[in-house]
């Protein structure tokens, strides 16, 4: 029975996505929602200019509403059902600001660091107060050990960096059709099967829901994309994928799960400290993706090349969760 309910949950929000982007596409480009591309960028980048953005609200809608209807149907929604929804739409939330500044007031940079920084850390910490009302591990274990460490009142210290961490670290991945979309549905669908494995049922609807909602805007922004997720988006599924791996305790298994994530941060770091170190790239243009296009790959090799990657990483984890 519970697998068919995670089945129903993927295939609910596959079509509510697939369903909606029809009509809310073109209410974004009546609305002049398009994406502005930065001069700094590929210039094979300029062509998308004017491609609707905010998509990301079509993926939020979805997660949203098929977690509630399954875990209302076919079971008790929990505090760890709250808590994924609560940073999911608060990421979302900041990452529209974001998204809205860009595109109708015409800042083209959106929020400035700070701000989005203090709406990051604010939500994170609102999470660690109620993680901690309802007595949640504060330790965090190496995987492939039985090595834990209690990190207590520092746990704050680690959420923070956790959540803040990887929605930037998405939001940097998101460069390419169907880049983000790919990858994350890889990783959601790993984190499924781990929730799955430790019988935390409504944590894997969560993570299905957010693969089917993910697969079903595909079908849209893939290559050539007829619409982008925006921060609305990439800011959601990172603080969601964070979310996900803090209540399963599989902090560190996210650092491989979402191995193209962390690679693709660590590409910025490297590149800034090279040059001001040094003066000197290492990368023609970060992120990582970017430096591949510059080489000379289509940008659809390049996308396939990552979720390849992005499998394996997903292999990687759950054979170091589950096997060893």
């Amino acid at each position: 029975m519970q697998q068919q309910v995670v089945l129903f949950a993927i295939v609910i929000s596959f079509l509510i996505t697939v369903l909606l982007s029809p009509i809310f596409i073109p209410f974004l480009r009546r609305l002049k929602f398009g994406q502005s591309i930065r001069e700094e960028g590929p210039q094979s980048h300029m062509k998308k200019t004017g491609t609707p953005t905010m998509g990301g609200l079509m993926i939020l809608l979805s997660v949203v509403v098929t977690t509630l209807i399954i875990t209302g149907r076919f079971a008790e929604a929990s505090v760890e059902t709250y808590l994924l929804l609560f940073v999911t739409v608060g990421y979302g939330l900041l990452g529209f600001l974001d998204d809205f500044i860009k595109v109708v007031l015409k800042r083209n940079l959106g929020l400035t660091s700070l701000q989005k920084l203090v709406g990051q850390i604010v939500i994170a910490v609102v999470f660690y107060f109620v993680f901690t009302q309802f007595e949640f591990s504060t330790a965090v274990s190496i995987p492939g050990t039985d090595l834990s460490f209690e990190l207590g009142i520092f746990y704050v210290v680690f959420l923070i960096f956790w959540l803040v961490g990887f929605s930037n670290a998405v939001n940097l991945t998101d460069g390419l059709d169907g880049l983000v979309s790919g990858t994350a549905a890889i990783a959601f669908g790993a984190f499924a099967v781990l929730a799955w494995n430790q019988s935390q049922f409504e944590v894997s609807i969560f993570s299905v829901a957010v693969v089917g909602a993910l697969l079903g805007f595909l079908v849209f922004n893939a290559h050539p994309a007829k619409v982008f997720m925006g921060d609305t988006g990439s800011l959601a599924l990172g603080g969601a994928i964070a979310t996900v791996a803090v209540l399963l305790k599989l902090e560190i298994i996210l650092i491989i799960i979402g191995g193209v994530f962390v690679l693709e941060t660590l590409s910025v770091i490297i590149q800034v400290i090279s040059f001001k170190i040094t003066g000197r790239r290492i990368f023609k243009m970060s992120p990582l993706h970017h430096h591949y296009e510059l080489v000379g790959w289509s940008e659809w090799r390049v996308v396939v090349s990552f979720w390849t990657v992005g499998l394996l990483c997903a292999v990687l984890g759950i054979y170091l969760e589950v096997w060893i």
